[in-house]
């Protein structure tokens, strides 16, 4: 490891490192895995054919939100099928009932359609308090940057990845480049978050959580193949519990973890 200062992606990642050899990519162990009911029935069928199981049940967690509708859920125990049902699309239903019986055989936690905990499926970590400052965490879908807002290293990945890390609970992946680049002053009229964004003139450091950080972070991986990490010292937590809100939800208690 490079005595040379670090970023404070760079330093999630070297502590997450669990095998690394020149020429190849990192072996990186994954603290929190999300899973929903588009990226993962391939990637279960994956295990079910070599006899694998879930390695760490126990950190994985299952939502069912892109094929759900966000009307007609009256609570739980609200049909899948039948005319009641408020899924219509026979495709999504399909998905649907493939990931309950999916976490029904690998023993995953499930928060389903009418469930309390259900929820989008970038949005449930932080409502829960399982996003932590440091952690890395993956999910097959590509707003998962948004828990960087929170200081996790945080990243969508492919079905064939959300595969292995079921089977594993580890990921490779090449380490990334990184870079920080800062604004100074106040914006100008009309201009907000998207536009910062997209100009990639923002130094998302120092966006607080309460104006938008978690907002902006959700757009990194839609420009390209980028994952912005917020530090936790910016979010006015060091050591101290912190109460937020996201999209309507207030986030559970949590402290810092940065390893």
């Amino acid at each position: 490891m490079s005595s040379e200062p670090r970023t404070l992606a760079e330093k999630i990642w070297d502590a997450h490192v669990v095998r690394s050899s020149h020429g190849e990519p990192d072996l990186l162990y994954i603290d929190l895995h999300l899973i929903h009911e588009v990226t993962s029935p391939q990637a279960f069928d994956g295990l079910r054919a070599a006899g694998r199981k879930v390695r760490r049940p126990d950190l994985t967690i299952a939502t069912e939100d892109h094929n759900v509708p966000t009307t007609g859920i009256t609570g739980p125990g609200v049909p899948l099928s039948g005319p009641d049902s408020p899924v219509t699309d026979p495709v999504s239903r399909t998905q649907v009932e493939a990931l309950r019986t999916n976490v029904a055989e690998f023993g995953v936690k499930l928060f389903p359609m009418g469930d309390a905990g259900q929820g989008i499926v970038h949005v449930i970590g932080p409502q829960f308090g399982l996003t932590q400052p440091g952690m890395t965490i993956v999910c097959g879908d590509s707003h998962t940057s948004t828990h960087g807002a929170l200081g996790a290293l945080a990243f969508g990945i492919g079905t064939s990845e959300v595969e292995h890390v079921l089977a594993t609970q580890c990921l490779l992946q090449r380490r990334p480049r990184t870079f920080a680049i800062k604004v100074d002053g106040a914006l100008s009229p009309g201009v907000h978050l998207g536009q910062m964004q997209l100009a990639k003139q923002f130094d998302a450091s120092r966006v607080p959580v309460r104006e938008g950080g978690v907002g902006l972070l959700p757009m990194d991986d839609l420009v390209g193949r980028a994952d912005a990490v917020v530090g936790s010292w910016d979010l006015g937590i060091r050591g101290q519990p912190v109460w937020t809100w996201l999209s309507g939800f207030r986030l559970a208690r949590f402290f810092t973890a940065v390893r």
